[in-house]
């Protein structure tokens, strides 16, 4: 794509696949029909978008807002106001990297616009190690996402790394994000220093239950000690046990009855207990009546209802409203 050669959808389908899925489908709310089959026409045949293009048509938006004589509204901080309320904190900053050209631009962002397998087929060349130092530089999901995709031998070594990775030198980083984009950039020598461990422990929360066995029992035969930090860190479904009630009910309160019956369906009998017990009454009996009425349902679909309350009770840690632990934690403070 030529940035000047974008026509109006074109342009408006790019800043809708960067603003997300819940900012498109409110504003394919506010537009007929006819308009949406033509925007969304260009956002199916859209793969990749490159970081000249993003600039440009980010760029578009902000100088037109600013420049509307008939909007009191500064373009930059209507912008960053949309970005902080419908994107995730690592796509966020893909936003505002291409608002402020000014900001020096974060190694392998471009990574986050490429679909996971095209990404898994470009770094299968690639030695296991800088894969791993690829994956961990990405966000967990992304990471888990690709490594999910790569034959199972050379998953777990590239795992195995991650958790290995100490103190790298910020040029080689910039050299390596240099040679997948064809651009180099060094800093200097200031380094970067990363915890492989936490690294891979978040991405291990992300990934399907099958993957994160297969490399906790690989690195187990490699390092037993270093299993045990893994899953130290690591915090899953079962761990829900060990949070206190109130921040139990608190995650409880973040999160749809239609998710919780899914999740539960594998749920130990002491966390079934747990979950009924601090729900109101009639709260629980519905939850019941709905698990009885239930079908079969696919482990995957359990597995990502599991992942979702996960993600809301990190969410409301991050945001200090409660404290969890995971694996081998004794202690827990709210």
């Amino acid at each position: 794509m030529n940035p000047e050669k974008l026509n109006g959808f074109e342009k408006t389908a790019i800043f809708l696949l960067t603003m997300g899925e819940d900012f498109a489908a409110e504003f394919f709310k506010k537009i007929d029909q006819k308009h949406i089959k033509k925007i969304g026409k260009y956002m199916s045949e859209i793969t990749y978008i490159s970081s000249d293009i993003l600039d440009a048509v980010m760029n578009e938006f902000v100088f037109n807002y600013e420049n509307d004589v008939n909007l009191l509204v500064s373009g930059k901080s209507f912008l960053k106001e949309v970005v902080d309320k419908t994107l995730d904190e690592n796509a966020a900053r893909e936003v505002y990297r291409a608002i402020d050209s000014d900001t020096p631009e974060e190694p392998f962002t471009d990574l986050a616009y490429i679909p996971a397998q095209n990404l898994v087929n470009i770094l299968l060349g690639e030695h296991p190690q800088t894969i791993a130092l690829i994956l961990s530089n990405l966000s967990e999901e992304k990471a888990a996402e690709i490594l999910c995709l790569f034959p199972d031998d050379l998953k777990t070594d590239i795992a195995y790394r991650i958790a290995q990775i100490g103190e790298v030198q910020d040029d080689l980083i910039r050299d390596l994000d240099g040679v997948l984009k064809t651009e180099i950039s060094g800093i200097g020598t200031i380094s970067r220093k990363f915890d492989g461990v936490e690294a891979l422990a978040n991405i291990l929360n992300e990934v399907d239950r099958n993957t994160e066995e297969s490399i906790i029992a690989y690195i187990e035969k490699e390092d037993g000690s270093m299993a045990e930090l893994i899953r130290q860190k690591m915090f899953v479904f079962e761990d829900l046990l060990h949070v206190d009630t109130k921040s139990f009910r608190e995650i409880l309160q973040n999160v749809g009855n239609d998710v919780v019956v899914k999740a539960i369906k594998t749920a130990s009998g002491e966390l079934q207990q747990k979950i009924f017990s601090n729900l109101s009454e009639r709260a629980a009996e519905m939850l019941r009546e709905d698990l009885e009425v239930m079908g079969p349902v696919k482990l995957r679909e359990v597995e990502e209802a599991q992942q979702q309350i996960i993600r809301v009770a990190k969410n409301l840690e991050t945001e200090g409203k409660i404290v969890i632990s995971g694996k081998g934690k004794e202690d827990v403070y709210v």
